[in-house]
């Protein structure tokens, strides 16, 4: 079982970034993903999530509007697009697979990535 997260680098504030997440070693249509990140001496914190199923998404407040979420099934992948990123969004993304279902709650995710590193300068 793989999730593999790529697209992380350095950009300037108000910019744009696409994170990928591949997803390997399982049936990824059984599982909702999310994407989760975590800053320097902060908690992990959920950032958008797609459903397995219907695909319903959803989004922290704090991205709401700025951030997409997508799937595309044929290529077990997961996108989030990223724009107008502030330094506050500096932090490692991960990306994570859970049966249980779409969850904001790390505890429920089975599989996680090993996390790409977003950094945004003022």
């Amino acid at each position: 079982v793989q999730l593999v997260e790529s697209g992380g680098t350095l950009v300037k504030a108000g910019g744009s970034l696409r994170l990928s997440c591949v997803a390997s070693g399982f049936v990824f249509d059984d599982y909702a993903i999310g994407w989760f990140r975590q800053a320097p001496g902060k908690e992990r914190e959920g950032v958008s999530l797609i459903s397995r199923g219907d695909g319903s998404t959803y989004y922290a407040d704090s991205v709401k509007g700025r951030f997409t979420i997508s799937s595309d099934n044929a290529k077990n992948t997961v996108y989030l697009q990223m724009n107008s990123l502030q330094p506050e969004g500096t932090a490692v993304y991960y990306c994570a697979a859970s049966f249980f279902g779409g969850t904001w709650n790390p505890k429920l995710y089975d599989y996680w990535g090993q996390g790409t590193q977003v950094t945004v300068s003022s």
